[in-house]
């Protein structure tokens, strides 16, 4: 059975994860306001989502 000579150190077991670049999010139109949200996720504009008021948005008035 193969079995290491010696222990790796944790800086070079943590080199094989290091080529790992985050990337923006998805960005999609909104079908009801036509703004930018990220997709799967309530429009913060208008508060719909799949076509349904999901969150409801209260007029200020002044």
């Amino acid at each position: 059975m193969a079995v290491p000579k010696s222990k790796q150190s944790k800086s070079r077991t943590n080199k094989r994860f290091a080529n790992y670049k985050a990337t923006a999010t998805t960005l999609a139109e909104c079908p009801h306001c036509h703004e930018l949200k990220q997709t799967h996720a309530v429009c913060k504009n208008c508060g719909y989502y799949d076509g349904k008021e999901v969150v409801s948005q209260n007029e200020e008035t002044k």
